[in-house]
């Protein structure tokens, strides 16, 4: 065989092999440990797991009720969306509690941590959920603690019989008993977005 021939038959053959190679991916990252060894570990074993994604259709089991209100929050706000989001994990209560308490405090406060409001107060409403120390939600420091206030409302909750399933608007006014019952269905989609953002941030 002609040595020309040969040696473009090699080549081709090694650009093959190497193209192969890229196409297929690193099998194994390499790096120097303090050591001096090589840790060869497949990447997979050295790749930190993604949380798992939120299931969307569990926050809205039966889908929104009227039209949907929606506001623009700000760092204060989001951090108490946040909080609420936490001490519903603490509780060991899922997603869709989380969406009921966030879209009653998105009515009751507008994810604002209230202090007394004076004359605009409703009685002695304090807080994200605008809770009555006067009705044995807790002290005003404790209801203005935005913690303390979702495992109250919280505790609230568990105590309605199948408020897993019920619309948010039914499962918050059974806890909260507001006068105007119905406000909190608008609030159902923004409260799933929020949880869908942040419950695995």
């Amino acid at each position: 065989m002609n040595t020309t021939i040969l040696r473009k038959s090699v080549l081709g053959i090694a650009g093959l092999a190497f193209a192969g190679g890229l196409a297929a991916g690193p099998l194994h990252h390499a790096t120097t440990t303090d050591t001096g060894t090589v840790d060869a570990r497949p990447v997979a074993a050295v790749q930190a797991d993604k949380p798992a994604a939120v299931d969307t259709a569990k926050l809205i089991p039966h889908g929104v009720q009227g039209t949907q209100s929606r506001i623009d929050l700000d760092a204060e706000q989001t951090a108490n969306a946040k909080a609420i989001i936490a001490a519903t994990k603490k509780t060991g209560l899922d997603e869709r509690a989380a969406v009921i308490s966030i879209g009653t405090a998105l009515q009751e406060s507008k994810l604002q941590n209230l202090g007394h409001l004076g004359d605009r107060n409703d009685h002695d409403s304090l807080g994200l959920f605008q809770q009555r120390p006067s009705s044995g939600w807790g002290t005003p420091e404790q209801i203005t603690d935005p913690q303390y206030a979702t495992t109250a409302f919280l505790k609230g909750l568990r105590q309605v019989d199948g408020w897993h399933d019920m619309p948010l608007t039914d499962a918050a006014q059974t806890v909260q008993v507001s006068a105007y019952p119905d406000a909190y269905a608008q609030w159902e989609q923004q409260a799933a977005d929020l949880v869908t953002q942040h419950w695995n941030s």
